[in-house]
């Protein structure tokens, strides 16, 4: 039963009006002025207005007016009664966004005909309107549901998926194999390349996946560097073949904006059983399967086999507690003396992050450093990381002992954020630490990805007083000649050239050429990893500037490291 407001000061029409429509089934309300008519349609609103135009306090233009402006009752239609048949006052009345205007006195056919017109109106529009809703629910089940990038079903998709393939093999007897194609070292593409070409890169990989496989197949992007291949009926060597199309076709190299990529990727198997019967399992197994291709050097595929899945869940698990380890407070920071070798005094440290997790306990950098670059926590990790060293440095300042320049590593990711300039300058601020007191380390490989940016970005950091060194050098491009370029001020020769440097000769010949050629360019000289007495002596007679290493003192907490100022611990002469 359609609902009519009958908004009409004059008692009698507004109960002739109200008698008429309830002799036709309708559910007729009525309001005796304008005020009361606005209270009655934000209340129940009708599905059609019936209003007087004329009436004192608020006439039927300011109710018409005042409903139009609100949400709820802006659409509904809306018909004046008047007894005045003034052009401008009908004017007046549809710029307002009247639908109808009847003169009083008006018959019944008049009346029933102009509200019958006014409902069968509104009935298609909204009709229309609600086939257009279905259609953008539509659209928006199938946004939600298909990666925009590549326009392939995503992760949300993945489990209906499964499940219509799963109960379609089941019926003719098939077997259901899933394939995990994990892109190699996509993080340094986008570090390297910008994101640009990492999105082309990863749509043409996309097409290239898609076009292994059958149109009864399903091909889905997991994560950013990881697709899923749903094979609805394939037996081991089927799959292995799919396996080995795929990598052949991504080995090819592409061609995007001018630029050739090669890339390497990694694939893992895993078959569907009624020991493993649902898709988050299966996924868990392939994932474990596609580790163990990523340690055959990229390019290679492997097939899920019992005892994989500890190392997978393992990695899981340690990504959820990665997630959570900064707010519980689980990261700590050590320090490591860097020792002049003409004073024998500590002159700096460098700062090295700890994980103690609450339910794993001693988690090694080796293991999430790299989960934290591959995820992007590392960016939040090394800002917290250079928060807690300035403020570490300049306590130690105000309790009277003597400067230190602390040393923090930056990774690639946190290095090639385009406000890491603003972000350093915020915290030497907020922990009032002097620029001169901080030094960022960066290897190699991150300097190296994009030349122009870097030394722009080196001369920014420089220009406010920072001081900034190459960290394992000799470990990547080792041209002394080529990173001049760039604004170092110091040089920290890798470990692995100090080992047992005093008995091996070709790493002898190396320092000493890398201790030469570093002071030609005026910069100062830091050797790692000194271990013995011989690895010292060699250093000092090369003239090397400082060292660090467990020979003076492995990284300890600040506490500890503060114990070594105070007692002021130095080489043995």
């Amino acid at each position: 039963m359609k609902k009519i407001l009958v908004i009409e000061d004059d008692l009698p029409v507004r109960e002739n009006i109200l008698e008429l429509l309830e002799a036709e089934a309708f559910d007729a309300i009525g309001a005796e002025n304008g005020a009361v008519g606005v209270q009655m349609a934000r209340k129940h609103l009708p599905d059609l207005i019936l209003c007087d135009v004329m009436m004192p306090e608020l006439d039927g233009h300011g109710v018409l007016a005042t409903l139009r402006t609100e949400p709820a009752t802006a659409a509904i239609p809306f018909i004046f009664l008047t007894a005045k048949a003034d052009k401008t006052d009908f004017r007046q009345g549809m710029n307002l966004g009247a639908d109808d205007y009847l003169t009083k006195p008006c018959t019944a056919d008049e009346l029933l005909g102009a509200i019958a017109a006014r409902l069968q109106k509104q009935a298609v529009a909204t009709e229309q309107y609600t086939t257009a809703l279905n259609q953008a629910q539509e659209q928006l089940n199938q946004l939600i549901r298909h990666d925009s990038l590549t326009g392939l079903p995503n992760r949300l998709a993945l489990r209906e998926r499964f499940t219509e393939i799963l109960a379609q093999a089941s019926q003719a007897n098939h077997l259901v194999t899933i394939l995990l194609i994990h892109l190699n070292r996509f993080n340094r593409i986008n570090d390297s390349m910008g994101y640009q070409v990492g999105d082309l890169l990863i749509q043409t990989m996309a097409e290239r996946i898609v076009a292994c496989v059958q149109p009864i197949d399903s091909v889905i992007r997991l994560n950013p560097e990881q697709f899923i291949v749903i094979l609805s009926h394939s037996e081991q060597n089927q799959a292995a073949a799919v396996a080995q199309l795929v990598l052949d076709r991504l080995s090819i190299p592409f061609v995007l904006e001018g630029q050739e990529i090669f890339i390497t990727t990694s694939i893992g198997i895993t078959t569907h059983t009624d020991a493993a019967d649902n898709v988050d399992l299966l996924i868990k197994q392939a994932d474990a399967a596609m580790q163990t291709a990523q340690k055959q050097s990229g390019n290679h595929y492997e097939f899920y086999a019992s005892g994989m899945t500890v190392g997978s869940l393992n990695q899981f698990l340690l990504e959820a507690n990665l997630r959570h380890a900064l707010e519980r407070s689980e990261f700590q920071v050590y320090y490591q003396p860097k020792v002049s070798l003409v004073t024998g005094e500590i002159v700096g440290a460098e700062a090295l992050i700890r994980w103690f997790s609450s339910s794993q306990g001693f988690v090694s950098p080796v293991d999430f450093i790299p989960l934290a670059e591959e995820t992007g926590l590392i960016v939040p990790l090394d800002e917290w990381v250079m928060t807690t060293v300035c403020t570490q440095a300049k306590q130690w300042q105000l309790a009277d002992l003597p400067p230190l320049q602390v040393a923090v590593n930056l990774s690639g990711l946190q290095f090639h954020q385009t406000d890491l300039t603003e972000r350093v300058t915020q915290i030497l601020q907020r922990t009032e630490l002097e620029p001169q007191y901080l030094e960022l380390e960066l290897t190699e490989s991150v300097i190296m990805q994009n030349t122009d940016a870097t030394i722009k970005k080196l001369d920014q950091l420089k220009t406010l007083g920072i001081q900034i060194a190459i960290d394992d050098f000799g470990t990547g491009y080792s041209s002394l000649s080529y990173l001049k370029q760039f604004s170092f001020d110091t040089l920290k020769i890798d470990r692995c050239f100090v080992q047992n440097i005093s008995c091996d000769s070709k790493n002898a010949a190396i320092t000493t050429a890398m201790i030469q050629m570093a002071h030609d360019l005026d910069l100062k000289v830091i050797a790692e990893g000194v271990e013995t007495n011989s690895e010292l002596a060699f250093l000092q007679q090369q003239a090397c500037d400082e060292m660090q290493g467990y020979f003076f003192s492995r990284p300890v907490p600040a506490p500890e490291f503060e114990q070594l100022l105070v007692t002021g611990k130095r080489l043995a002469d």
